[in-house]
């Protein structure tokens, strides 16, 4: 399922390079608000979450999420799964423990690419589809400029204060894949060497359960 979610966020935002319109029929609000997301995003240093995956399926994943801005992510999923992405920069890099296979994906092709890039724009690249409030919370949903129909992308923030909470994508086909971040602190200082992917057929270390 794991794969069925990394293969969903890439058809999502498979065309990165498109223009869209900016959103100009919003209300000023609304603008505001999108303005305030991407100031506070831009504004993460690092972050550290624990994440619980609800897959489409019914099943549930959960791992550790570290974010160290600009570039550079590593995520790891807990055992069974066994699954870890790690952004090195150009790549993100997906690593399946149990098949062994490693696979290459250009960093900026997925919605990683708004917690990794410098500066975050919405609407270079994407359709800001809907903001929308309630019980505290803000939901973003993005889309695909140039295909809209291949899914969609909604970014959840508590609203007051401001902080990432929860991504859902939803497919073309409308299944939907929710991750939920808890126990999130930002600010910490982390080892460049987390980061860091073999290019030798050496395992990288899975560091659940290793840390505090």
């Amino acid at each position: 399922m794991v794969t069925r979610f990394l293969t969903t966020i890439l058809v999502v935002f498979a065309a990165g390079a498109a223009e869209a319109a900016a959103p100009d029929i919003w209300p000023a609000g609304d603008r505001e608000e999108v303005k305030r997301i991407e100031a506070y995003l831009e504004s993460m240093t690092t972050l550290r979450a624990n994440f619980l995956q609800a897959n489409a399926d019914g099943t549930l994943d959960s791992g550790i999420m570290w974010l160290w801005r600009p570039g550079l992510v590593r995520i790891e999923y807990a055992p069974p799964t066994e699954v870890l992405m790690v952004a090195t920069g150009n790549w993100l890099v997906y690593f399946d423990a149990e098949l062994d296979q490693v696979s290459h994906i250009p960093a900026d092709s997925g919605p990683f690419r708004f917690l990794l890039d410098e500066e975050v724009r919405f609407g270079e690249g994407v359709e800001v589809r809907e903001l929308a409030r309630g019980s505290g919370l803000l939901k973003l949903t993005l889309a695909d400029a140039e295909d809209p129909g291949a899914g969609s992308v909604t970014l959840v923030f508590d609203e007051t204060p401001m902080a990432l909470r929860q991504w859902e994508v939803r497919d073309a086909q409308g299944f939907l894949t929710i991750v939920t971040l808890t126990d999130a602190v930002v600010g910490e200082s982390f080892d460049r060497d987390w980061f860091y992917f073999p290019t030798s057929a050496r395992k990288p270390d899975f560091r659940i359960g290793q840390l505090p």
